[in-house]
Order: C-alpha cells, then sequence, then structure tokens
C-alpha cells in the first residue's frame, strides 16, 4: 500500500464500531439524569403522587366541581408564588408580600367609597401603590445593601401596623365598607373575581390567569435577554455586572413585580367578597415562598423555573382542600406543608447532586 493511499481521509466511511472516545468533559448524560436536572421535574413527581393519594382517600375529589374548587384554591397561591419565585431566582426575598394583599386591596376599598368615585379610580391607584412598595424595597436592597430579608420584614411590619391603624381611622371599624353597590363594580368584578362554565362546572377566572401568567413568566426565563438578567444577578450578582448586565434595575423590576402580583391577588379578594378585613395576609408570605422552593427554586438564587411553582401551588391547593374532602381535621394543614416543605427540599438536593455527578 502506497503512502498516498495511507493518507487519504475517510469521507463517507461509517464510523467505526465501540464506543465514542471522550475526554470525559463532553460525555453525554444519560436521559434521566438530564430529566432530573432541571429543577421543576422533582415537584412534578410529587404533585402527582399527592394528586393520586387524595383521589384515593377522598372520593368525592374525583368530581368537577371539586377539582374546581382545588384549582382556584391553587391559583390564589401560584399567582403570587411566580413572581415571588423569579425575585428569589434573582437572589432577594420578600417578606411582605402577604400583607401587601391586603394593602392594595384596602387602598381600593378606602379610595373608592370613601372618596365616593368609581371603583376604578381605586383600582389604579392601589396598582401605583403596590408598585411602588414594590420600587421602595428594591431600591433599599440595591442602594444600602442589606438582605432583602431584614428590608422587607421592616416593610412588612410597616403594612401590617398602617393596615391595621389607617382602616380604624377611616372606616372606624377593622374591615372596609361594602362597594358592590358602587359604580365600575360590576365590570371590575368579571375581570378580577368571575368564573367560567366549562361542562356546567363553575371555573374561576384567577385559573386562567394563572396558568397564563405562568407560560409568561416561563418565556420570559427562557427566551428574553431579560430572564438571563435574573438567572446572572441570581448566580453572581458581581460578575453579572462585570459583563453588563444592570443589576440594580433587574433587583427592583422584580420587587416591582411581586408589588403586581400582590395587586393583582388583592383585587380578586376585593372583589369576591365585597369588602376586606384588615388584620388578614399575615403568614401568607410563607406560603408563596413555600411554593416557589417546592417548586425547585433555591434560597441562594441563580436557579429555578417558572413552572415548578405551578406545581408547587398545585400541591398546596391539593393538601388544603384534600384534607377537608377527606373529613379529616384541617388543623393538621401546616403539619403536612411542613412535611411537603422538608422533602422538597430534600429531593432538590439530591437532585442537584445527581445531575452534577459525572
Amino acid at each position: 500500500m502506497s503512502m498516498t493511499q495511507q493518507a487519504e481521509p475517510a469521507v463517507g466511511r461509517p464510523p467505526a464500531s465501540g464506543p465514542e472516545q471522550t475526554d470525559g468533559r463532553t460525555v453525554r448524560r444519560p436521559l434521566v439524569i438530564r430529566l432530573l436536572a432541571r429543577p421543576e421535574v422533582g415537584v412534578f413527581l410529587g404533585a402527582v403522587a399527592v394528586l393520586i393519594f387524595f383521589l384515593i382517600a377522598a372520593p368525592s375529589l374525583r368530581q368537577g366541581s371539586s377539582m374546581a374548587t382545588v384549582l382556584y384554591q391553587s391559583s390564589t397561591i401560584g399567582i403570587m408564588a411566580l413572581p415571588v419565585a423569579l425575585l428569589m431566582i434573582g437572589g432577594e426575598f420578600d417578606l411582605s408580600s402577604g400583607v401587601a394583599v391586603i394593602s392594595s386591596a384596602l387602598v381600593a376599598s378606602m379610595i373608592s367609597y370613601q372618596l365616593t368615585m368609581n371603583v376604578w379610580v381605586g383600582v389604579l391607584v392601589a396598582l401605583f401603590a403596590s408598585l411602588a412598595v414594590g420600587a421602595f424595597n428594591g431600591w433599599m436592597v440595591v442602594k444600602t445593601g442589606l438582605p432583602s430579608f431584614l428590608v422587607t420584614l421592616g416593610t412588612f411590619l410597616i403594612l401590617q401596623g398602617a393596615n391595621l391603624a389607617v382602616t380604624k381611622l377611616v372606616t372606624g371599624n377593622v374591615a372596609t365598607d361594602d362597594i358592590s353597590n358602587m359604580d365600575g363594580f360590576d365590570q371590575a368584578k368579571k375581570i378580577f373575581a368571575s368564573s367560567v362554565d366549562i361542562g356546567g362546572v363553575e371555573v374561576k377566572i384567577t385559573v386562567f390567569y394563572w396558568l397564563a401568567f405562568a407560560a409568561l413568566a416561563t418565556w420570559v426565563l427562557l427566551r428574553t435577554k431579560y430572564g438571563n438578567w435574573i438567572f446572572a444577578v441570581g448566580g453572581n450578582k458581581d460578575s453579572a455586572r462585570a459583563v453588563g448586565v444592570p443589576v440594580n434595575f433587574t433587583k427592583i423590576t422584580l420587587f416591582m413585580l411581586v408589588g403586581f402580583g400582590a395587586w393583582f391577588i388583592g383585587m380578586h379578594n376585593l372583589f369576591s367578597f365585597n369588602t376586606v378585613q384588615s388584620g388578614e395576609g399575615v403568614g401568607q408570605e410563607l406560603i408563596y415562598i413555600a411554593a416557589a422552593v417546592i417548586g425547585g427554586c433555591l434560597l441562594t438564587g441563580g436557579s429555578g423555573s417558572a413552572i415548578g411553582p405551578v406545581f408547587g401551588a398545585f400541591m398546596f391547593g391539593m393538601v388544603n382542600q384534600g384534607i377537608v374532602f377527606a373529613g379529616w381535621n384541617p388543623d393538621w394543614f401546616k403539619a403536612f406543608l411542613g412535611v411537603m416543605l422538608l422533602g422538597a427540599v430534600l429531593i432538590n438536593l439530591w437532585v442537584q447532586r445527581t445531575a452534577t455527578r459525572r
């Protein structure tokens, strides 16, 4: 055989049989391992397990109306859990989100009733107030360098006290007045608190908002520059700033997104019940954060998804309503939530270690 023949390239020849040679860095991991690397896979499996469990333990849940109730309960948690999850991916917390929901509803109700104006005026003023609270939280965090835990804890206490004190001062009671007879109420109720008939089952409109917001948040995280900024500032804000990411803008707008979520749920509560109790909302912020953590968002930031918190909120709604339909003592609800939270943290830890193991 000549030297020319030996050097001839093997174009078009089939690859040699046997294992592909790699240097250990380009090896393709099995599909199962790659799926486990997704932060929402664990909570999805958990949600399926919880669903199956309660469908067996509470047969009445198999009815369409019962499942609609579960979805409604999940949606009121899930709509707020989405911006809270995005904020956590960005490396921050907001402990004021629960009372901020009540604050927005109180502002809308009192502006409309006490000033005898169209309820839409109160709705718009409440939106501005909610965004302002979020902007204040974000500004304090980026300008002072204080942990968001401390900043939003202060905001939580301020709003909690103001909700009760201002409501008593303005209305003389701990609750706002009924606004159901005011101009614009019916139109606002259709947008924020109506129901849709599907096959004879009344499904609350918040369920559709919840799914739409989840799809939008997923698109933002995976397909936009802003989504890249969120992951970058949550992973390492100094490195992100070094490559041109607007860290301050990203963090402030994430807090404002939480404010928007608080406004939306606040309006739903107001137009569902026509009045607002000023002392409510305390403790809900932990539910929102827990739904995000169960959904795969790391407490350290830089990792997570928008789909995971959807399943996390669904698990909360299923447990909350499943206990009732099963006829169990509702006092066990918080115990179930604690078990789910610890289980989710352990699963997320195992998933991380499995996904990063060579």
